[in-house]
């Protein structure tokens, strides 16, 4: 009998996961927060869900989504920046005592490597983390929330800028002038790659480790972002002239590629 896989979050990442999971053989069970998109969801063959996360409660049927299931995803960002006196972190808590109600003995926790704040040089999973944004910082916060709770095994995976076929950065920085930090470097990853390392680590049951997922080369800003406009003819990207000292922080998959021979989808 093929193991069921819930993901929390079925958008940008979370829907083509869910498609390659289930070419894999599982079965998959979905959420969206938007009614339109659960007719898209089980059209591809996701047991599909409306359900949102709030502060001070769940709405949607939670309870059902989570029954039966062997391995939770949960791939919902902070979105902070959209509402700033939002909680992430009483979200998760609140979910968190729905998944102690179950048997779910597995979880996945997509995070980001924005927990790391303004650290220098190179950074593995072994570094300590000093989130600087309010997003950052409560990441972390449910990291540990989730990792320290021992009722179910949990693999928390930070990963770099998302970028994919339909989403680059360069689409907001192309014709932009005055752009700072043309000299801190680029730590991103492409879809495909964090629906391999989620794949990989479901099927290879890496738990209880936390694993950093971010393409192996760093060019500066200044020198990617030019080139991507280029690629695209698009009207490059004016990066000013810093006279203070830029960050140059260069995240390491160290614990990722110490278990697995991968090759990431270029980015450059």
């Amino acid at each position: 009998m093929s193991k069921t896989i819930g993901i929390i979050g079925c958008g940008w990442l979370g829907f083509p996961l869910a498609e390659d999971l289930l070419k894999s053989g599982y079965r998959v069970k979905g959420t969206t927060t938007s009614t339109s998109k659960l007719k898209t969801l089980k059209l591809a063959g996701i047991d599909s869900y409306k359900a949102e996360l709030n502060e001070d409660k769940i709405e949607g049927d939670i309870e059902s989504f989570l029954s039966e299931l062997h391995i939770l995803i949960v791939n919902i960002p902070p979105r902070l920046r959209e509402n700033k006196k939002s909680s992430y972190s009483a979200k998760i808590k609140l979910l968190l005592t729905e998944i102690e109600k179950t048997t779910i003995k597995n979880i996945v926790f997509v995070s980001s490597t924005s927990v790391y704040g303004n650290l220098e040089g190179n950074v593995t999973e072994d570094s300590i983390p000093k989130p600087e944004t309010d997003s950052g910082k409560q990441l972390l916060q449910c990291e540990q929330l989730l990792l320290q709770n021992k009722t179910f095994s949990t693999a928390v995976i930070r990963f770099g800028g998302l970028i994919g076929e339909d989403r680059h950065p360069i689409t907001k920085l192309s014709g932009k002038k005055g752009l700072k930090n043309g000299e801190a470097l680029v730590n991103l990853i492409h879809a495909s790659d964090c629906i391999h390392m989620i794949k990989t680590i479901v099927e290879k049951e890496y738990w209880n480790t936390i694993f950093n997922g971010v393409y192996p080369q760093h060019p500066t800003k200044r020198e990617y972002y030019t080139n991507e406009a280029l690629k695209r003819g698009l009207a490059l990207p004016e990066f000013t002239v810093s006279s203070t000292k830029t960050f140059k922080k260069i995240i390491i998959s160290k614990n990722f590629l110490n278990k697995s021979n991968f090759l990431y989808t270029p980015i450059i």
